[in-house]
C-alpha cells in the first residue's frame, strides 16, 4: 500500500480538529494548575502562598532537563505510528493519575511531609508526564505538514480548543468542587472527585488526537527515515537560529503573563471586587471573546502574516491588562476581559505556527532536523515562564501580607493582587510585542520551503 508522505499536505477538518482536541485536553491540566493550584494550596490546605510559590519555582529547575531529554527521545523515536504520536498514547494515563494525586494531598500529612508530597506530585505532573505528552504533541504540529497556512490553521484549531478547555475549567471547577464538597468549594473531597472526572475526559481526548492525526514530514518520499541528529548538533542548531530564539523569548513572556494573570483572577474578584461569584463571568468573557476571534483569524491570516497578528494581539493584551489596574468596577473589568480575549485570540492562534516556521528555518539553515529538541526547548521556556508566573504570584501575595483565613485583606495584600492581575502582565505582554518586531521570517520562508523540498540547505 502506498503511503501518503507529502510533507506539504493539505489536512482534513477531522485531522485539524483531532489535533486541536489534544490542547483542549492539555488545558484541563494546565489551566487547573495555573488558575487553581495556588488556590488549592492556600484555601484548601492553608499553606503559606510564598511557600507554595517556592515549591513551584524550585521544581522548574528540573523541567529544563526533562524537556530537552524528551525532545531528544522524540527525535530518535522510529515506530509505525511516527515520532510523536506513540508518546501521547503511552503517557496520557500516567499524567491523568498524577494530576489527581497532586490535587489530593492526604489530610494526615502536615508540616514537612505535606510539603514533600506537594513537591513530588507537582514534579511527577509537570516535570515528567506533562513533558512526556506535551513535547510530542507540540512536535506533532510540525510533523503533519510544512504548508505555512495549514500550520497556521493547526495553530488556530489548537488555540481554539485549548480556549474551550480553559473555559471548561473556569466554568465548572468551583461548581463541581462545591457540589461534591457538600456546598463548600474548598474541601479535599470536592477537589479530588472534580479533578478525577476532568482527567477521564483528558485521556479520551488524547486518544482522539492519537487516532486522527498523521505524521508526514519526518518521512522521506522513499519511506526512509531521516538521519538522526546528535544532542550537541541539535542544540547548536537551535541557539544559532535567531528566529527560534525570538519565539522562545516571546513564548516565555506570554506564558509568564498568562500564568500570573489567570492565577490571580479568582483572588481579584474575591477580594478586590468583593464577589467571587463574578469570577466565572470575568474569566469566561475573555475565553468566549477569544473563541470568536479564533474563528476570524483564519481569514485574517490570508491577508495578514502570523507575525503581525501575534504582535497586534499582544499589544492589545498589554493595554487591556494596564486598564485592569485602574478600576475594580464589574462592568469595566468585563470590558478589559473582552479586549484581552481579542488579543489572546490573535496571539494564541499564531504563536505555535510561528514557532514551527522558525524550526523549519533552523533545519534549512543548519542542515539538521531537530524538531523534537526545538519544540522541547521551547516547551521548557514556556513551562519556566508559566511556573515562574505562578510562583511570582505566590511570592507577591506573600510579600503583600495575604492571609487565606481573612475574609477582608489588608491594603498591601490588595495592592499585591492588583500588581499580579494588571501591572506585571501588562509589562510582560509588551516585551512579547518587542520580540515579534524582529521576527521577520516572512522574508525568507517561501525560499526555505522550496529549498527543503529539493533537499537543499543554506551554506553555513
Amino acid at each position: 500500500m502506498k503511503t501518503d508522505v507529502n510533507p506539504n499536505a493539505k489536512l482534513t477538518f477531522m485531522e485539524r480538529f483531532g489535533y486541536g482536541a489534544g490542547d483542549y485536553a492539555a488545558n484541563l491540566v494546565y489551566s487547573s494548575i495555573s488558575a487553581f493550584l495556588v488556590v488549592y494550596y492556600t484555601l484548601v490546605l492553608h499553606v503559606d502562598p510564598a511557600v507554595a510559590a517556592s515549591i513551584i519555582a524550585v521544581s522548574k529547575i528540573f523541567d529544563g532537563f526533562s524537556d530537552l531529554a524528551m525532545g531528544y527521545i522524540v527525535d530518535h523515536t522510529h515506530s509505525k505510528y511516527g515520532k510523536a504520536r506513540p508518546w501521547i498514547a503511552r503517557l496520557c494515563v500516567p499524567l491523568a493519575v498524577c494530576t489527581v494525586l497532586m490535587f489530593s494531598v492526604p489530610s494526615s500529612l502536615v508540616g514537612t511531609p505535606q510539603l514533600v508530597y506537594m513537591f513530588l506530585t507537582y514534579n511527577l505532573v509537570s516535570t515528567i508526564f506533562y513533558t512526556g505528552v506535551n513535547v510530542p504533541y507540540a512536535t506533532l504540529q510540525g510533523l503533519m505538514t510544512t504548508d505555512q497556512y495549514e500550520r497556521g490553521l493547526l495553530g488556530n484549531f489548537r488555540n481554539l480548543l485549548s480556549t474551550f478547555g480553559t473555559m471548561t475549567v473556569n466554568t465548572v471547577v468551583l461548581k463541581m468542587t462545591g457540589f461534591f464538597g457538600g456546598g463548600d468549594a474548598y474541601t479535599q473531597k470536592g477537589w479530588t472527585i472534580t479533578v478525577a472526572i476532568l482527567m477521564v475526559l483528558f485521556v479520551a481526548l488524547n486518544m482522539l488526537t492519537f487516532f486522527t492525526c498523521k505524521e508526514r514530514v519526518a518521512v522521506q518520499a522513499d519511506g526512509q527515515k531521516k538521519e538522526s541528529v546528535s544532542f550537541t548538533k541539535g542544540l547548536k542548531a537551535m541557539v544559532t537560529n535567531k528566529y527560534w530564539l525570538l519565539m522562545v523569548c516571546n513564548l516565555f513572556f506570554m506564558f509568564f503573563m498568562m500564568s500570573i494573570f489567570f492565577g490571580t483572577v479568582l483572588f481579584f474578584t474575591k477580594y478586590n471586587m468583593g464577589n467571587e461569584n463574578q469570577y466565572a463571568m470575568v474569566a469566561n468573557l475573555l475565553s468566549g471573546t477569544q473563541i470568536v476571534t479564533l474563528f476570524i483569524t483564519p481569514f485574517l491570516m490570508k491577508k495578514i502574516s502570523k507575525r503581525y497578528l501575534n504582535m497586534s494581539g499582544m499589544a492589545i493584551v498589554a493595554v487591556a491588562c494596564a486598564m485592569g489596574g485602574m478600576s475594580t468596577g464589574y462592568g469595566f473589568i468585563c470590558v478589559t476581559s473582552v479586549l484581552k480575549g481579542i488579543g489572546f485570540g490573535f496571539a494564541g492562534s499564531t504563536m505555535f505556527g510561528c514557532l514551527q516556521d522558525a524550526i523549519t528555518y533552523g533545519e534549512w539553515k543548519s542542515g539538521c532536523n531537530a524538531a523534537g529538541m526545538g519544540n522541547a526547548a521551547s516547551s521548557f521556556c514556556m513551562k519556566i515562564g508559566s511556573g515562574l508566573g505562578t510562583a511570582a504570584m505566590g511570592w507577591i501575595l506573600g510579600a503583600g501580607g495575604f492571609q487565606s483565613e481573612l475574609a477582608t485583606q489588608s491594603a498591601s495584600a490588595l495592592a499585591a493582587v492588583t500588581a499580579s492581575f494588571a501591572w506585571i502582565p501588562a509589562f510582560t505582554a509588551a516585551v512579547s510585542v518587542v520580540c515579534m518586531v524582529f521576527f521577520d521570517l516572512d522574508r525568507h520562508y517561501d525560499q526555505v520551503v522550496a529549498d527543503l523540498a529539493q533537499g537543499k540547505h543554506r551554506e553555513c
